[in-house]
């Protein structure tokens, strides 16, 4: 093991912060990590927008499902695909392929993975926010984003004020399959819920009952953000 390791094994989703703030050396490094990131065929095709106007916070916040950690945030940022540039570049370029929305979308997950894995590498925390996609075209309108360059989701990072348990895993045996898809053993999933049942009950906050199972049916047995291709759609985004 190794401290780069034991960060990302140490990750938990951090939604309470201190009033203190990020200092600039620290932000612009951990924003350096994330231009870092692998990038599809060297396209780079990301734009992050740091949003720093109170107003424009409390919108956001409100935007959100009323995650007002989007507010209090020492930083919040945006990750939008963004093939704007790339066009304004060369009119050659077709952002519409779906292949390319993917790419997109991808590339920013992985560039914000390196952009949170700093900041808590420097003992900061942060949240992922895709409740941003609960009113896509408002936080668009309200970012003045352009065509081809479309919000996925925010971060906030800030200094930690909690400490909520790092949440059990699914075990290697049922994520990692070898040579070819190994069927689900129901067993293995038995066990888990057990484990998610008891830290459900038992975490600091928010505590519930039900298992890793019953959530899964909850949140994928109905349609969710029906909305989301015709936003995309209307930035010019996988239209083929």
């Amino acid at each position: 093991m190794n401290t780069v390791i034991d960060t990302m094994m140490a990750h938990r989703s951090i939604r309470a912060f201190t009033p203190e703030t990020i200092t600039t050396e620290q932000l612009e490094t951990i924003l350096a990590a994330g231009i870092s990131a692998s990038s599809s065929s060297f396209l780079q095709t990301t734009s992050i927008i740091r949003v720093t106007d109170p107003v424009k916070r409390k919108a956001l916040a409100a935007f959100a499902g009323g995650q007002n950690y989007v507010e209090t945030a020492a930083e919040f940022l945006v990750f939008c695909i963004d093939y704007q540039r790339h066009y304004q570049l060369s009119n050659q370029v077709q952002p519409e392929f779906t292949e390319l929305t993917l790419i997109g979308a991808i590339d920013a997950g992985i560039m914000a993975q390196n952009t949170l894995l700093a900041a808590e590498s420097l003992g900061l925390g942060g949240v992922y926010i895709g409740g941003l996609r609960n009113s896509p075209k408002e936080v668009d309108e309200l970012l003045g984003l352009p065509k081809y360059c479309a919000m996925m989701f925010g971060m906030c990072l800030g200094h930690p004020d909690q400490e909520p348990q790092i949440k059990p895993r699914l075990p290697q045996k049922v994520m990692i399959h070898q040579d070819s898809y190994q069927a689900l053993s129901t067993d293995d999933i038995t066990e888990y819920d057990q484990q998610t049942a008891h830290y459900y009950q038992t975490r600091v906050s928010n505590q519930k009952s039900g298992s890793w199972s019953d959530h899964i049916a909850e949140r994928l047995g109905k349609e969710s953000r029906p909305f989301i291709k015709d936003y995309l759609n209307s930035k010019g985004l996988a239209t083929k």
